[in-house]
């Protein structure tokens, strides 16, 4: 890829006030707008050759007969990775952010659907989050406990999962051996859901044979939460937003988008391929991936952790006419606010 010191000073400002312009209108640019509102100080004249060698390295192109040119997503490219590394938000947003999170509960599956929410609210784009993998969440707390007539299981996870399951307390089932039964799942706590159940399923075939339906009661509570129905799965939120930007895509391509925000496995698997553990923040402009060149949409997206572990993504889906710097700043403000939250609730 042409690096953008290569296209020199002049040609990059225009490349920078043909991407801004358009993203605020919505509308082809033409070389007069650019000389009247970007402050380059040269004509029209010269901005238009200019914006013709643009076009001529790739950066730019001609929608239809329009005589102004729009970004492509390599122009998209090259904007996006002229951006400041930190961004800065609006104080708005700062005060969005910091004010949810100062309500925010100790429970991270709700705090993710709160928090693509208000991605959305901040971007006017959709807000997505993968959460962290149920089977693989450590257990911090399980238990039965006696309610007189029935019995509950209660698990829960080191990020803030709770999980129960009521059933019915056998009739010649003892306070002692409720008692026992219990004290056998001590030694589970700090082992994930999938490898409690499996622990569980060997104590419930050793014995003792009182303590047996106890014991599958709580292996098939986890189950229950850490299946593969309730495996990796996306959070969505703020999807009307993205009516909003409809009216400048094509029709088929606000369909894809839209369906493929229906189909759960569509959209994980995308996110899947563009996620990165170890980068702050990932952008994905268009064709830069075959999914998103099909709905002419932008990801940016970002891991938050536990401590050092990555555990889950969050980030937003638009249309590659987007505003990439308020975007990639909420994203990233709001995916560190979330891994202080899941890094507390680890201790």
């Amino acid at each position: 890829m042409t690096e953008r010191s290569e296209l020199g000073p002049r040609k990059a400002a225009v490349l920078r006030a043909v991407v801004e312009e358009y993203v605020r209108s919505g509308e082809p640019v033409g070389s007069e707008t650019i000389a009247e509102h970007a402050g380059i100080g040269v004509s029209s004249a010269t901005i238009r050759n200019e914006m013709a060698a643009l076009e001529e390295l790739g950066y730019l192109k001609h929608p239809h007969t329009s005589a102004g040119r729009i970004p492509t997503d390599l122009g998209y490219r090259l904007y996006v990775d002229s951006l400041p590394a930190g961004g800065r938000l609006r104080e708005a947003q700062r005060r969005a952010i910091a004010g949810f999170f100062a309500e925010a509960i100790l429970d991270l599956e709700e705090v993710l659907k709160g928090s693509v929410q208000l991605l959305g609210r901040l971007t006017q784009y959709a807000g997505l989050a993968v959460p962290p993998s149920a089977s693989e969440e450590p257990i911090v707390k399980l238990e039965l406990i006696d309610m007189g007539p029935t019995v509950m299981v209660l698990a829960v996870g080191q990020h803030g999962r709770v999980d129960k399951r009521v059933f019915d307390r056998p009739g010649e089932l003892g306070p002692m051996t409720l008692e026992s039964a219990d004290r056998r799942l001590e030694p589970l706590r700090g082992l994930t859901y999938s490898e409690a159940q499996a622990h569980l399923l060997r104590l419930a075939a050793e014995g003792p044979f009182e303590e047996h339906d106890l014991i599958l009661h709580v292996a098939e509570t986890l189950r229950q939460s850490s299946g593969p129905e309730q495996g990796s799965h996306v959070v969505v939120g703020g999807v009307s937003n993205l009516t909003d930007e409809a009216q400048h895509w094509r029709r088929e391509t606000v369909r894809r988008l839209f369906e493929a925000l229906e189909r759960e496995n569509e959209m994980l698997g995308v996110l899947q391929d563009v996620r990165s553990a170890h980068e702050e923040l990932s952008v994905t402009i268009g064709s830069e991936h075959p999914t998103t060149g099909e709905w002419d949409a932008s990801l940016v997206t970002a891991p938050f952790r536990a401590g050092d572990a990555t555990i889950g993504t969050i980030g937003i889906v638009g249309p590659t006419r987007m505003d990439y710097l308020s975007a990639m700043a909420s994203v990233r403000a709001v995916a560190k606010r979330l891994s202080e939250l899941a890094t507390e609730l680890e201790k």
